[in-house]
């Protein structure tokens, strides 16, 4: 049952039920709760509210001893430029609050086995049993959903589109290779003379004398 419950709203709904059987010492607003502390509690009920938490704990791990809660309640230490180091927490603080809930007969000292500690008491557990139904917030189990079907598409409503058919390519013609101008150009006779060099130019035809026949 405890489980089901939001924790943070069990131990401050446990602080106000214990008001009615603890009280708080008059040190108790001027004191830090452990030596990695800078500065006291700022609530002013922090008193309730740590001893809330600590009957939750020794009904979640009892028995317990005042040095294994004094683990649970330690922190970090900032030491200025050395490294920080972890710290337990005030065990005057605690052992007051475990006299406290003793005297409220909320738990009690007994042994299981080799370990010795603290354990919750009936009436301790019909308190925090008390609360966590009065919260009344227990999740429930999530339920199944079962997929939805999609709904199949009807053929009727949505015109079918042929596929396109291969157009077969059409190749584009080969031009025919143009003819060379040098091979059609024929070199004027003039300028062939030219570049001929001297000497070698061809003799005019000279014209034929008709021999004259002698009688």
């Amino acid at each position: 049952m405890l489980y089901d419950v939001p924790q943070n709203e069990l131990i401050e709904k446990t602080a106000t039920e214990l008001k009615k059987l603890i009280h708080m010492p008059s040190w108790a607003p001027f004191v830090k709760t452990g030596t990695h502390k800078q500065r006291p509690p700022i609530d002013p009920d922090w008193w309730y509210v740590r001893a809330a938490a600590i009957l939750r704990k020794i009904y979640l791990r009892g028995p317990v001893g005042v040095s294994k809660l004094k683990v649970q309640y330690g922190g970090k230490k900032n030491r200025g430029v050395r490294p920080e180091k972890f710290c337990k927490g005030s065990g005057s603080v605690i052992r007051k609050v475990l006299q406290q809930l003793e005297e409220a007969k909320l738990i009690k000292q007994e042994a299981v086995g080799k370990h010795k500690g603290r354990v919750i008491t009936p009436k301790g557990k019909s308190v925090l049993f008390s609360v966590a139904k009065s919260i009344g917030k227990v999740a429930p189990a999530p339920k199944k959903v079962a997929p939805k079907k999609e709904a199949p598409i009807k053929d009727a409503g949505v015109p079918k589109v042929e596929a396109k058919k291969d157009v077969p390519k059409v190749e584009a013609k080969k031009e025919a290779p143009k003819p060379d101008a040098k091979q059609d150009y024929v070199i004027p006779k003039e300028e062939q003379l030219m570049k001929m060099p001297k000497g070698k130019e061809e003799k005019k035809d000279a014209p034929v004398k008709e021999e004259v026949s002698k009688k």
